[in-house]
């Protein structure tokens, strides 16, 4: 560990399972086995490095008075498939009126499997693909919206029982002032940026977990934008017919996230709030179609649905082949809003668009 205060930073790293300890008092700094010994700190089991592009990790993010940058760092291994590392800013000032004001921001990175149980694992899937998350750049499964992001690993990575393994990345930034807490900008560069982090650290941590493939991942073409921004005036939402709300829309707005072949979403929100009204997402990537293997069950969900699925209070999800492959159609909303037609017109106007035959009941393929 080595610490520096007054403008100060301190880390934790763990390497190999051990700490190393440097005192940094002239005789020398932290080196790891990626970088080399120029002084600059790294974290997450050293894929990012001191002053490597983003706000986060820059020297500028210490400069306010009072300000520390911290690690800590759980790394997989062969044995323990499960890592965790995570990177804290925190800075105190006085404002002009003499009240104390504390700026935080935390990014975590989280190796491990996918959850076990489907409503869990449909939960966390639906958090990092919906909204305004877009696909990875160069064919990589997985996706981000800039301040979290998701990457599935490859199959060499995955448990025992068959569920994938994945990356993830969380952020929270916040500004508390005496009388009001707002959220802050994590400094992670967009989307693009995010990307190539997440990338950096799926690397890393597949080393150590003993599972790395004979070519690392990389992301280097430009991420995807999103088609369009989020809309608060409509009677039609993500412009799929049989998403009309009439006057209750006047209160939601939706949001259009990917449309591709291998995704889709529609977020329907509440203007006040930020509160979900009806989220639903298409997949048809096959390594996140993995993430769905077991969770849509052996029969039709109801009666003239096509493939297998679940219609259980709080969440939707169905299954069926598209000239050769699945694709799965899913939808998380409170059970207070019973939103099973428009699900219904969202599975089929995903499947409509892909050239596949209708999955829900009453759809056309025309």
């Amino acid at each position: 560990m080595k610490q520096l205060m007054g403008g100060a930073r301190r880390r934790t790293a763990l390497v190999g399972g051990a700490v190393v300890v440097l005192v940094a008092a002239g005789l020398g700094t932290c080196a790891t086995d990626t970088w080399p010994f120029d002084g600059k700190d790294t974290y997450c089991w050293g894929a990012w490095k001191e002053d490597s592009g983003p706000g986060f990790l820059s020297r500028e993010a210490l400069d306010e008075d009072n300000a520390s940058r911290t690690s800590k760092e759980t790394a997989p291994t062969p044995r323990r498939q499960r890592g965790q590392c995570t990177v804290s800013l925190h800075s105190e000032r006085v404002g002009s009126d003499g009240d104390q004001i504390v700026a935080e921001t935390k990014i975590t990175v989280t190796y491990g499997p996918a959850p076990e149980g489907a409503g869990q694992r449909l939960e966390w899937i639906d958090g990092y693909l919906g909204d305004r998350a877009m696909p990875l750049p160069d064919g990589l499964p997985g996706a981000t919206d800039g301040k979290q992001a998701l990457l599935v690993l490859p199959e060499g990575c995955d448990t025992r029982d068959g569920r994938p393994t994945a990356v993830t990345l969380d952020t929270m930034a916040r500004t508390v002032y005496s009388d009001t807490t707002m959220s802050a900008d994590a400094g992670l560069g967009g989307s693009q940026s995010v990307a190539r982090l997440l990338v950096a650290v799926a690397n890393r941590a597949m080393e150590k977990a003993g599972c790395a493939p004979a070519e690392p991942l990389e992301a280097v073409s430009p991420m995807t934008t999103l088609p369009e921004e989020d809309e608060s005036f409509f009677t039609r939402a993500c412009r799929i017919r049989g998403l009309e709300f009439g006057k209750e829309g006047r209160d939601l707005e939706y949001q259009v996230g990917a449309v591709t072949r291998d995704f889709q979403s529609c977020s329907v929100r509440t203007q006040r709030g930020d509160g979900r009204y009806f989220d639903a997402l298409m997949v048809a990537q096959p390594r996140f179609s993995a993430l769905l293997d077991g969770v849509t069950g052996t029969k039709a969900p109801a009666r003239g649905w096509r493939g297998t699925g679940v219609f259980a209070d709080d969440y939707k999800v169905v299954r069926a082949d598209c000239a050769g492959r699945p694709l799965t159609v899913l939808m998380l909303a409170p059970s207070l809003h019973e939103t099973t037609p428009y699900f219904t017109a969202f599975a089929n106007a995903v499947a409509r668009r892909v050239g596949c035959a209708p999955i829900a009941p009453g759809g056309s393929s025309r």
